[in-house]
């Protein structure tokens, strides 16, 4: 197809204009419309493309304890058809079945998803900026997102799929591993839920629905915009996107949720399973996003587990020792604390081994931080990194969606190399020992050998 194409070479451009935004400030321009819904903007006129992301606070950390994944079902299930415009107008005003909808996207070469993360219920729409087509994709898209039928006829079928896929993934030594490391580790906070067979049985269609009108608020609404538009006609489409929202004409707060709690004690779980390797997860609750240390958090996991081949894990577990191909950390931060993880696979006979090394690694390096050595290698390796970060419209979208959900500052990715460049070695050794208790860590280690 022709559009396929155009989407291809855009692509192409998009990559080589990526290089130019790295090097130069990237002007996000960000104000409030009326309805409370605030809007972030970075024009890029070079390729007629435009790129939207709508985020609200109605992710999985909201799902009730008994219907876990609530969210993530409700997002998925908004492409299986709409119900009739109450107001009969425009060129999306009957209703479609999941075929029809699905094809109405095909036929303008544009394309819209919903999802669900921990914290995020997400909408995203990509569409080429000609008017003709830009038009019609925002208004079936404002459509999709305000009047889904959520058949029950759908869903029924859909949740028999999913229920099997869930089985299936439970016979997978990663899936075993990954659903017990994260109940140790978040224990009853929602970040720990998992989606299972029995919580999809207690979802029907009308509790998709109910959680559809309640997360669909304007005024909770952060719109990320990135590409060829003005400020003027990104304002108006972000209006024509969310003008079927219900109308509030006061925005209430959400109710908090409770914070991830920490570690007590230290918890060593060995779950036997015939497996050829074995899996090893190790860690506890790390910290928020908006934790003041996060630039020296970002540099020291570089050097801990986060760097690859360059990072300290993998020197000392597999290039010194030979115990593990791949071993890694990283840490998850949210709007509670996410974890912070340390993950390797091994010989069943050499699990104990690797685990031991691992967890001395960690002990050191929280005790006694990077060399400078470590640090100035890590701080060049992130630095010039940085470009892979935004070299794509679909990144600095990512990237503008995280300053605009986190109320970070506009010039956040101007100044994100000055900030990794500021960090120090005594600023990594103090961030680490205050995040991290290696003394209180849970260890979950699956298939080692008795």
């Amino acid at each position: 197809m022709k559009v396929n194409n155009m989407f291809r070479q855009m692509g192409v451009c998009a990559a080589l204009l990526a290089a130019t935004w790295a090097q130069a400030a990237l002007p996000i321009q960000h104000w409030t419309q009326p309805s409370g819904a605030r809007v972030y903007l970075v024009e890029s006129h070079a390729i007629p493309m435009v790129d939207v992301q709508i985020d609200l606070d109605a992710g999985s950390r909201r799902d009730p304890a008994a219907q876990a994944g609530l969210a993530s079902v409700m997002a998925g299930q908004m492409a299986s058809g709409l119900r009739a415009d109450p107001k009969g107008a425009g060129p999306y005003a009957k209703a479609m079945d999941e075929n029809q909808l699905g094809e109405a996207w095909a036929d303008l070469g544009a394309s819209f998803g919903a999802g669900a993360s921990a914290d995020r219920l997400s909408f995203s729409l990509r569409s080429l900026s000609y008017p003709d087509l830009l038009d019609k994709a925002v208004a079936l898209a404002a459509r999709q997102m305000a009047h889904p039928a959520f058949p029950e006829a759908i869903w029924v079928r859909d949740r028999e799929r999913l229920s099997a896929a869930i089985r299936e993934s439970l016979t997978q030594p990663g899936t075993v591993v990954q659903n017990t490391y994260a109940s140790a580790v978040y224990g009853g906070h929602p970040y720990g839920y998992k989606t299972t067979p029995e919580s999809l049985s207690r979802m029907g269609a009308a509790d998709l629905k109910a959680l559809h009108a309640q997360a669909l608020r304007t005024c909770n609404a952060s719109v990320s915009v990135v590409g060829d538009l003005s400020r003027a006609q990104a304002d108006a489409l972000v209006k024509r996107l969310l003008a079927l929202w219900p109308a509030t004409s006061v925005c209430q707060a959400m109710p908090p949720v409770a914070e991830v709690q920490p570690l007590q004690a230290a918890q060593a779980v060995n779950l036997p399973f015939d497996s050829a390797q074995a899996h090893v997860l190790m860690g506890q609750p790390g910290y928020k996003r908006n934790d003041p240390d996060f630039f020296a958090l970002l540099v020291g996991n570089h050097i801990l587990g986060g760097g690859g081949f360059v990072s300290r894990l993998t020197e000392q577990v597999r290039e010194k020792r030979g115990l593990s191909y791949s071993v890694y950390s990283y840490f998850a931060p949210g709007l509670h604390a996410g974890a912070f993880t340390v993950g390797l696979q091994t010989r069943p006979d050499q699990a104990a081994q690797a685990t031991a090394v691992a967890q001395e690694v960690v002990r050191t390096f929280v005790q006694d931080g990077p060399t400078e050595a470590e640090l100035q290698a890590a701080k060049s390796n992130l630095i010039g990194g940085f470009a892979l970060r935004i070299d794509s419209n679909r990144k600095l979208l990512d990237n503008v969606a995280n300053i605009a959900w986190n109320r970070l500052p506009l010039n956040y990715l101007d100044n994100w190399t000055a900030q990794v460049e500021r960090v120090r070695v005594d600023d990594v050794r103090r961030a680490m020992a205050r995040v991290l208790q290696p003394e209180r860590m849970v260890t979950v280690v699956l298939g080692a050998q008795p």
